[in-house]
């Protein structure tokens, strides 16, 4: 991203963070830029973090659901193109695990195909309410955890988050699996006796 627009987004803040984290999960690329914008925004107001967080998990989940919607319109056809021989392997994978598919697949760091699971989950027609929950936990989490390190951290936080990204990720996919895992068997259905 251009310099002049990072600056243009980091004066504006919050809604700066919407559009970088829209655009990031739509049509444009910005990877990491969302997060260490959020980083240093944290680090600059603390108090603000939570605001900061939510605006960027706002703008993500906005941003996969306009990508999700125009996957949707375009079918499978779409999905096939972008997702070429890896097509079948995803469409199988969305077919038993969508919410864990989309939960996943948001935790993980650049360069993971992120935006194939999302245009699966649009052409596939997995539901929206699915979708969108996923998006919001495992983009919630992931925000608001990149903003609590930074509070407490401060410009470490973002030397850190860089130099161990794929650990942060494993660790919050692993805390975000567990609870998943938890809440389905406190909630499962049992046969009636």
């Amino acid at each position: 991203m251009p310099h002049w627009l990072q600056a243009i987004v980091a004066g504006t803040g919050g809604l700066g963070l919407f559009l970088i984290a829209f655009l990031d999960s739509s049509v444009l690329t910005f990877p990491v830029v969302n997060d260490l914008l959020l980083v240093d925004l944290s680090i600059r107001r603390p108090s603000r973090m939570p605001y900061y967080a939510g605006m960027a998990t706002l703008g993500s989940v906005a941003g996969c659901l306009l990508l999700y919607y125009l996957a949707r319109k375009g079918g499978e056809a779409m999905f096939n193109k972008h997702a070429g021989p890896r097509a079948q392997h995803i469409h199988a994978w969305i077919n038993r695990n969508g919410f864990v598919s989309i939960l996943v697949t948001a935790l993980l760091p650049p360069p993971s195909p992120f935006k194939l699971f999302v245009i699966a989950a649009g052409a596939l027609e997995m539901p929206v309410r699915t979708f969108v929950l996923g998006l919001i936990v495992a983009r919630g989490f992931r925000f608001f955890g990149e903003g609590f390190l930074a509070v407490k951290y401060g410009d470490q936080a973002t030397h850190f988050l860089v130099a161990h990204k794929l650990e942060v990720a494993g660790i919050a996919l692993g805390i975000v699996l567990c609870l998943y895992l938890l809440s389905r068997i406190a909630f499962r259905h049992r046969p009636p006796a």
